[in-house]
Formats: C-alpha cells, sequence, structure tokens
C-alpha cells in the first residue's frame, strides 16, 4: 500500500492512550506516525505500517 502524507489510518490495536487513530507525517524507507489523541510519534516500517493497518483514509482532496 502506498501512503501520502496527511493521510491517516485506524490500527488494528488500540495505543497505550486507548486510541487507534493515526496521521501520517512522514513516508520513505519508515513512516512516521502521530497518535490523535495523545500527539506521541513513532517510525515503523512500511511493513509494519501495512500489518498494523485497518483501514487507510487518503488525505482530503485526494481521489484515491
Amino acid at each position: 500500500m502506498v501512503y501520502k502524507v496527511g493521510g491517516k489510518i485506524k490500527s488494528k490495536k488500540n495505543h497505550a492512550c486507548g486510541a487507534n487513530e493515526w496521521e501520517i507525517v512522514r513516508t520513505g524507507a519508515d513512516v512516521k506516525l502521530k497518535c490523535l489523541k495523545c500527539g506521541r510519534t513513532v517510525f515503523l516500517s512500511v511493513d509494519q505500517t501495512s500489518k498494523m493497518t485497518k483501514s487507510y483514509l487518503p488525505p482530503e482532496g485526494e481521489d484515491d
């Protein structure tokens, strides 16, 4: 899956704060995600991000 900056994902499992929604902040070899509830950021590989993703919402204004 191709992730784009500004997109949002819902993860299969909840973060420690209880939220499961993340914003994509940076892409490349790794994906930087920001928790939308507590603001914590994490770096994951593209493979790890794909495994944890339940659903993906592309950035607003894009028709993917």
